[in-house]
């Protein structure tokens, strides 16, 4: 174990290898709050939600989601407001939001920030460009969604849009985030 700044690394040192499996940067378990506990424990579907116009994208991983049906439906979600894609949607006041297969958690890290992408989330991605901001036509699940409103929701605000367009691909095997982890959702029988 070395520890950087106040951050231990897990090292094996005969290969000085770190160890992938370990994130040097969460929260130990003792150090969170019920709450953030009892939150790690609702298993939720992982989204990629996108905005913006072809010179200015932005796009963001977002698990806290929610769906109303009604007249209009409504799609909900935990943003942070420090966030390009908080300045994209509350400018353009439109969003898409993708729902990632198994195969895709490399893919959400990126979109949270958690892996390096030299040139930007969306570089060397099939992007389509639309009025609802960046579509990425290979996550075939999606909705597209005006802006209806924002408002506080602990430390995060809560968007909340219109869904426009509804777009249903073929998803057997979801990605989920539980427990601060990623896991697949595999279907049997």
């Amino acid at each position: 174990m070395v520890i950087c700044g106040s951050t231990s690394v897990s090292v094996d040192r005969v290969t000085d290898r770190v160890d992938p499996t370990v994130d040097p940067f969460a929260t130990p378990p003792e150090a969170k709050t019920p709450l953030r506990r009892f939150r790690g424990r609702l298993a939720t579907g992982v989204t990629i939600w996108t905005s913006g116009h072809a010179d200015s994208r932005a796009g963001l991983t977002v698990s806290s989601v929610i769906v109303g049906d009604g007249e209009p439906p409504v799609i909900g979600g935990l943003v942070g407001d420090l966030t390009s894609l908080w300045d994209a949607l509350t400018a353009t006041g439109r969003f898409v939001v993708h729902v990632l297969d198994g195969s895709q958690s490399v893919l959400a890290d990126v979109f949270a920030g958690l892996r390096p992408s030299p040139g930007g989330v969306f570089a060397g991605l099939e992007v389509e460009d639309s009025a609802y901001g960046p579509v990425l036509p290979f996550l075939g699940t999606r909705v597209r969604c005006r802006l209806l409103e924002t408002r506080s929701a602990g430390y995060q605000p809560l968007v909340l849009g219109a869904v426009e367009a509804v777009e249903v691909g073929d998803l057997d095997t979801p990605l989920i985030h539980f427990r601060g982890r990623y896991r697949r959702l595999d279907q049997r029988g």
